[in-house]
């Protein structure tokens, strides 16, 4: 993809202010540490924190893009912060290693639908000393979406973020007749977790729809939401479920020294165990909280 085009398409006073949100210092300072990498056809540009172009040498079109739109790009990282710290547990369940690599959070921005609205981001963290001569030692975070027009998520975000398992699943088949020595061996592991993230996707849909896609905490019982948690929390243990079929096909691969293919699943394990907690951080943790406070009053 050619994300640089796509930026270099909007003009900051077209996007819509980010409202004010008090960040916590895990996610003051990854912004202040985020670096940016973004596709330039078929290579990928990293920009420092400050936007200097650390990979490739500059082309007219990025030096264009950090000279003219460092407003649009001061815009996005804020967008990409403020975006895990409302819906996403990422930076959380992996403040060690960020902390470890003086909090430096990579993003690997990726165009989703090709309009330059929305993203798919491809989080890392690294060692700043080492982010350019040891770029491969990059230790994989999670990933995240964001949308330059629409802050707000319907659900909490959870019905794109389960598209994305499903959708990552199916690439997961696709490597692995170049990645794997036998992959027929595997069939029945493949099959398995295609069946379980099917299922996790149209359970999360029929639950979600009769939700409201945005809570009003205000206009909410306690009872609302109770019974709201619990539907969470039930998307949860499907989600748990796939956890752990993931993880049995992850150990069999480690222990038939699956060196090529076993990364991928691995990086998938990621993404699960991140939404998992995303579960129980943000959604059910945070309504949980709230039904605490409105027993409170009560």
């Amino acid at each position: 993809m050619n994300e640089v085009e796509e930026l270099l398409k909007l003009d900051p006073k077209d996007l819509p202010a980010l409202k004010p949100l008090i960040l916590d210092d895990l996610h003051q300072k990854a912004l202040k540490n985020l670096y940016l990498e973004l596709g330039r056809g078929p290579v990928l540009c990293l920009l420092s924190p400050s936007f200097a172009v650390l990979s490739p040498a500059s082309d007219a079109r990025i030096h264009e893009l950090v000279s003219h739109r460092e407003p649009l790009l001061a815009h996005l990282k804020d967008l990409l912060i403020q975006s895990l710290a409302a819906y996403s547990a990422l930076l959380e369940v992996n403040s060690y290693s960020i902390e470890q690599n003086n909090y430096l959070l990579l993003a690997r921005v990726g165009d989703k639908d090709s309009g330059g609205g929305r993203f798919e981001i491809n989080y890392y963290t690294h060692s700043p000393q080492e982010i350019q001569t040891r770029y491969e030692d990059k230790i994989y975070i999670g990933r995240d979406f964001t949308d330059l027009f629409n802050f707000k998520r319907k659900y909490f975000g959870v019905r794109e973020l389960i598209a994305s398992l499903q959708d990552q699943s199916g690439k997961l088949a696709e490597r692995a007749d170049e990645k794997l020595k036998k992959p027929a061996d595997y069939a029945s592991y493949f099959k398995e977790i295609r069946e379980s993230v099917t299922e996790l996707n149209a359970e999360a849909l029929a639950i979600l729809e009769p939700l409201p896609p945005v809570l009003d905490l205000a206009k909410l019982t306690a009872q609302d939401l109770i019974d709201i948690n619990a539907q969470y929390r039930t998307i949860n243990h499907f989600l748990i479920e796939l956890h752990d079929e993931v993880g049995d096909f992850e150990a069999l691969l480690r222990a038939k020294m699956e060196k090529a293919f076993v990364r991928y699943v691995t990086k998938y394990q990621k993404d699960v165990t991140n939404l998992i907690s995303y579960f129980n951080i943000k959604i059910n943790g945070s309504l949980g909280q709230s039904i605490g406070h409105l027993a409170h009053k009560g």
